[in-house]
């Protein structure tokens, strides 16, 4: 397989400056190129040797290109569908993901795979060619892409796992998890953390097991025993994920998550929650009084766009403006479910949908 042509080529300014008119921000990037440039003077300076320098001359053109291809989709939802590259297709996981991919097409979303065989061909075959997104690591096995993808701009094949998997998450709005090897295992918790941590705004995730089956579960079994028991996560950290062996119910969490929460950004130091409708005042009492153990300081308050956000594709969105603390990010995720249903409820150990059988 030959490598992708456009990460054979010099960058040019002009190319430079039209995928950064997608950026976040919106402000001037030049001190952000300036860095770059100063950053490879010093690789200069320190005597790098060729090997880092490669890793890294690498990253950066596999990342253009990768931000150039998906910069034309940013204003679509995307699902992120792992699994196992292994998964024959008359398995029950790949009729699953091949389900998985029709409703969430059907619902105007586009889905992202590793563009492999499996899992991965699934998802694409359930969305179709228009809706699917490949993102392929060069291996010198299992490295082609699947029928459905192949050859389609909308395909990026990259060298580094890192990479790849950074491209997998940011540019996601779900993720749905179905079986598969230590790599489906790798993505999966990598996700989880990058949650955890807030290194990547919520999302919903969903853990899907085939009808019946168990793969998940016993991991859930492992995370609640053995992770939770042991004081090593918070009991609301359940709460970052979902898992179940029902496609309908894993597309329904999915479009939950977004049916009053919209986006969120950081502004200053203040949290920024962008909502298709207000809370009602009896709601916006209750998240003050249930939910101040996440706050710095000061309260939960509605608000129009702030000045600094600069995005007039969201300008009609109400705010839901706070100063959160940036530690505990499975209380977050339990404030959007509360404004999701409209009324805040004692949150329970483990999710209804997830529960442990006690131990004999």
């Amino acid at each position: 397989m030959s490598e992708d042509p456009d990460l054979s080529r010099d960058d040019r300014p002009a190319e430079a400056s039209e995928e950064f008119e997608h950026r976040e921000d919106h402000q001037p990037i030049d001190d952000l190129l300036e860095r770059i440039r100063f950053t490879c003077e010093k690789l200069v300076r320190d005597r790098a040797s060729r090997g880092d320098v490669k890793i890294l001359s690498r990253t950066l053109r596999e990342l253009r290109y990768a931000f150039k291809v998906f910069a034309k989709y940013r204003d679509r939802r995307k699902v992120t569908v792992f699994g196992s590259a292994r998964t024959s297709s008359d398995a029950a996981a790949y009729r699953q993901a091949v389900t998985l991919g029709k409703a969430m097409a059907r619902d105007g979303w586009m889905v992202v795979t590793g563009a492999g065989g499996g899992i991965m061909e699934a998802g694409h075959r359930g969305a179709g060619r228009e809706l699917s997104m490949g993102l392929n690591i060069m291996l010198p096995f299992e490295q082609h892409a699947n029928a459905i993808i192949d050859g389609d701009p909308k395909l990026v094949h990259m060298k580094y796992f890192f990479t790849r998997k950074l491209m997998f998450v940011k540019e996601c709005d779900a993720v749905v998890c179905l079986p598969g090897g230590l790599g489906t295992l790798d993505e999966a918790m990598e996700v989880l953390t990058l949650l955890q941590t807030g290194k990547r705004n919520p999302a919903p995730v969903v853990l899907l097991d085939e009808p019946g089956g168990a793969y998940w579960r016993h991991l859930h079994d492992f995370i609640v025993h053995n992770v939770l028991k042991g004081g090593m996560i918070s009991p609301e950290d359940l709460r970052l994920y979902k898992v179940t062996d029902d496609v309908v119910e894993a597309v329904d969490e999915i479009h939950r998550f977004y049916s009053v929460y919209h986006s969120m950004r950081y502004v200053r130091d203040r949290l920024v929650f962008r909502l298709r409708k207000p809370p009602s005042e009896a709601l916006l009492a209750e998240i003050n009084q249930d939910f101040n153990d996440i706050l710095v300081d000061g309260r939960f308050s509605l608000s129009t766009p702030l000045s600094e956000e600069d995005e007039p594709d969201l300008a009609e969105l109400p705010r839901l403006v706070f100063h959160f603390n940036r530690r505990n990010l499975g209380r977050l995720r339990e404030l959007i479910d509360c404004l999701n249903r409209g009324y805040v409820t004692e949150p329970e150990k483990i999710p209804s949908s997830q529960e442990t059988p006690p131990e004999a």
